[in-house]
Order: C-alpha cells, then structure tokens, then sequence
C-alpha cells in the first residue's frame, strides 16, 4: 500500500491514548476532483455523492470542488444546502413528502423513481422539471453492486417506461433520465462505453416518446480496488461525446474520497489462539463495516508508537501473520485476516487507507455504545 502521508502521520500521533481516529484531508478531495474533471468530457456536470462520505467539512469541501452534490435524504439535502451547493440532484427510492417538499423549495432536480412517486410529487402541489430513473433491462457494465438490469427497488421498469410517460401529472414535465447502473466498476473503458451507450440510448428513448432531451444522468460507479492501490482509469471518459443540447451529469462518491481518508486504531491487545494471532483494536466494524460487509481484508500501514510509561511489560510479535479485530462482542468483528507483519506492539497504532468513502458512514456505530472515534479535519 502507499506509504503514510506524514502530515497524516503526525496528525495520529497527537492522539491521546487508547488512539482511534478518522483522519480526512481536504486537499486530497480537492486534487482528487480537479483530476477526474480534467478527464471528464464537455458538458459534463460534476457531483459529489454525499452518501459516501457525509461529513460536514468533507461535504463543503467537494460542494466547492464540484459542481453540486447528490442527495439521497432528507438529512443530506440540509447538508446539501448549508454547504452551499450550487446544484443539488435528489434521489432514492423511499422520499416522503417531506423531502420532495424541501428538495423542490431548495431547487434541487429530482430522480423520480416510479409514476407513484409522480403523483404524489403532484398532489403536493409542486410543480418540477424532473428526471425519470429508469431500470434499464440491459446493461454491458459490471461493479461490486448491479443497480439495473436486474429486479432491484430502483427506478422504473423499462418495459413500463411508455405507459408511466403517457400518465404522468401535467405540473411535471420530463426533461431526462437517470440511468445509473452499478457500484465500483474499475475498467474504464467499459465506463466509457456505459456513457456512450446510456447517451444513445436517451436520445432514442426521448425521440420516441416526444421528451425534450436535456439531461442524461449516469450516476457514479467509479471504483477503486480496496486490496491494491489501483483505481478506475477514467482516461477513456475524455473520448465520450455529448451532443449539443444534452447535460450529462455523473454522480461519483467513492472515487473522490476514498483516498482523501484514513481510519486508526489503536492495538490494546496481541494474542494467540489455536494457532491465530490477533491483534485487537481500539475500534473495528462498528466504525469501518465495509470489509466484513464486502468480506475482504483490508490492507493496514503499523504506526509505531515508541512511548511506553505503562508500569507493565509491553507485549509485541515479530514475523507473523495478524488478524486485525475490533472490540465488539462478536468473531465478525474482524477489519484483515492473515497480515503479515515484522513488528507489531501493543501501542502501535494500525491505519487503514482508502477509507474515506463508506466507512464510518455505513457502520453500525451504536452497537455495543463504544466511543465514538475522533475526527481530524486537514
């Protein structure tokens, strides 16, 4: 894995004891964003998803490298607002009437998910340009997650798309679709051909059914690989074509933070059973889920920590493989298996990259009402 940053480093050593902390560094998103927008091709709107990373600090952050910010709540539309997003996108499955309140007053564009969810937007009394979220039947992209393609809650049936159009609330007036497809896709390539293919497909669609084409939103999707260094090359989103008139509007989460975050813990305690060497945390599961969720091992850099004024030997391995785990009351609690270190104490701190995007945001943080960690803000 890459190295620490020492600016990050030193942030984590600061940490009175037992140490667990986040660490998210603004001026990674920034660049992080500067570098997918110069790969973007023209016409293409920028927006962060707050459901990967909701912190406030990292929410303004992106709000201003980006273009706007994509919603999913009531709670991250206020967010969205008090960062001061110039564009907002809302959507998701389950919107009461309050949020599709608040997101027309805030002027946010609505990803309308079913001809119900039209009419209710309708009874209201609000009146929207919309987009309609589609469930295409077809889609040559693969990620960790399938959104379309396949019977998921999101989005209209493609094959009940003409009859929802012909009865939609005359106060909304369709001006695109929402066509994203899958989570953490890492071929480019492919992603371009995604693009281009959800592009065709929009300009055919809104031709046959008399839609005004404005918008073509493709979500995000754009992955990284939590067990290596790489990520997506979107050098081959440069080479997609918008056609005169279209806004194509991508939503990516995880690409921009992941990167810019960092979780550690603190190991309070090195022991072996039946032949297994474990290194338990200050931390685990209930502050970053996604390894056990996705059941992977998580790559950890040792932060070692020298001081030791503890009035008791200090326990330590060297040249072994560890089980990184956490301190929840259950063997799933578990961040790497089979880790091979040269020197690990109690004391030391393990810091896990790439956790900037669905980590803390996703875990179950009240199970066993362990402390919270703390977050520092670079």
């Amino acid at each position: 894995m890459a190295e620490l940053p020492g600016h990050v480093a030193a942030a984590l050593r600061r940490l009175p004891a037992p140490a667990c902390a986040y660490v998210y560094d603004t001026e990674a998103l920034r660049t992080q964003a500067a570098r997918l927008r110069a790969a973007l091709p023209r016409k293409t709107t920028l927006v962060y998803a707050v459901k990967a990373n909701g912190h406030p600090k990292v929410v303004e952050t992106l709000a201003a490298a980006c273009d706007g910010l994509e919603v999913a709540s009531g709670g991250e539309l206020d967010l969205a607002v008090r960062a001061g997003a110039r564009r907002i996108v809302f959507g998701g499955p389950a919107k009461t009437d309050a949020e599709l309140a608040a997101a027309v007053r805030a002027g946010a564009l609505l990803n309308v998910e079913s001809r119900f969810e039209a009419e209710r937007i309708a009874a209201l009394g609000l009146t929207a340009d919309i987009c309609l979220r589609v469930n295409r039947a077809t889609v040559a992209v693969t990620g960790s997650h399938a959104m379309t393609g396949t019977p998921t809650p999101f989005g209209i049936d493609e094959n009940q798309l003409g009859p929802v159009l012909a009865t939609l609330p005359s106060s909304l007036t369709v001006i695109g679709f929402h066509l994203h497809a899958v989570s953490n896709n890492l071929d480019g390539p492919a992603h371009a051909d995604f693009l281009r293919e959800a592009i065709s497909w929009s300009v055919k669609t809104a031709s046959a059914y008399g839609v005004q084409l404005r918008i073509v939103n493709a979500g995000g999707g754009l992955g990284v690989d939590y067990t290596s260094q790489a990520s997506i090359d979107v050098t081959a989103l440069s080479r997609v074509t918008v056609p005169d008139g279209v806004e194509l509007i991508l939503e990516p989460g995880r690409y921009l933070a992941a990167d810019a975050g960092w979780y550690a813990a603190e190991v309070l305690d090195l022991k072996t059973t039946h032949g297994r060497t474990f290194a338990v945390l200050r931390g685990g599961t209930h502050h970053f889920r996604l390894p056990a969720a996705w059941g992977y091992s998580h790559p950890f850099t040792i932060l070692p920590i020298d001081a030791w004024d503890r009035p008791y030997s200090r326990p330590e391995v060297t040249d072994t493989p560890v089980d990184a785990v956490g301190e929840l009351c259950t063997p799933r609690d578990v961040l790497t298996r089979d880790r091979h270190v040269s020197r690990l104490r109690v004391g030391d701190l393990l810091v896990f990259p790439r956790t900037g995007a669905y980590a803390w945001d996703i875990s179950h943080h009240d199970f066993l009402r362990h402390p919270a960690p703390d977050f520092i803000v670079l």
